[in-house]
């Protein structure tokens, strides 16, 4: 396949699109695609002690210096975390980046999650999927003549549904680099995060230490993707490949866009 596809990944905060899509965004850049990272707020209550004005600030930049580090776009809307609504306001403002960026496939949060950020920025995404084609919506901006793919980052929550991937990636050879793009937020996997845990003590001194730290407790996560969703990865790589594979992300094509076979998945999707 020659075409150069444009991923759009929409997160509802600076790090999500790295945690759930980085292997991928990673990938993709390596094919030859476009890919954009947006974060749908600010994330400016993502610390403990920081005013909000400057954990936005610095959040920003490390989402920046992540993205820059694979060769991937960035976008970082101005509305505050834990303060995002899926208002017509919000909603026209989405309508018009996706027909901004054009994206043969938009990435983003399930409708059932824990934080309301990630359950608003899925339910915006739901919401534009038909809009971004309609011509009287948001005029001023053209609309697009095609139905991009929505698809679903991976979660574990079983309520209403359990996560139902379609298609799940090998990110062994990527997977250093994802650690560093998230390493890139240091507010974040060295102080919030811990200090939300309760394992601020665990954090070690030294930069390659707290490295490895968080690359052990973070890469943790792609490993029990590739172990629950192993049947995917033989179907695609084949069964000596697929049960080797250690670190993996996974996706579910959403009903609210272009519907996707498995081989088209597979064609899409690099390897």
């Amino acid at each position: 396949m020659d075409k150069k596809f444009t991923v759009l990944v929409i997160g509802a905060h600076p790090d999500d699109c790295e945690i759930k899509v980085g292997g991928l965004g990673i990938k993709c850049v390596e094919k030859g695609y476009r890919v954009i990272f947006m974060s749908a707020t600010n994330g400016e209550t993502g610390h403990q002690t920081l005013s909000n004005e400057e954990t936005a600030r610095i959040r920003k930049g490390e989402f920046e210096r992540s993205c820059n580090m694979a060769g991937i776009e960035c976008f970082v809307t101005d509305i505050p975390s834990n303060k995002i609504l899926p208002d017509i306001i919000t909603r026209e403002m989405f309508v018009r980046i996706i027909r901004g960026y054009q994206p043969d496939i938009i990435i983003t949060h399930r409708l059932n999650d824990y934080h309301p950020d990630h359950r608003i920025t899925a339910q915006l995404v739901q919401d534009t999927s038909y809009a971004i084609k309609v011509p009287k919506v948001c005029p001023d901006v053209p609309p697009l003549r095609y139905t991009p793919a929505i698809l679903y980052m991976s979660d574990s929550f079983k309520r209403p549904y359990e996560f139902s991937p379609h298609i799940a990636l090998d990110i062994d050879a990527v997977l250093d680099k994802k650690m560093r793009m998230l390493a890139c937020h240091e507010s974040q996997v060295y102080d919030w995060l811990p200090w939300v845990d309760g394992v601020s003590d665990q954090v070690p001194e030294d930069k390659e230490e707290r490295y490895l730290w968080m690359k052990e407790d973070r890469s943790s996560r792609d490993k029990k993707c590739a172990d629950r969703f192993r049947e995917l990865l033989c179907k695609r790589y084949g069964e000596e490949k697929g049960k080797s594979i250690v670190y993996a992300e996974a996706y579910e094509v959403s009903e609210y866009g272009r519907q996707l076979s498995f081989d088209e998945l597979d064609e899409i999707f690099p390897k």
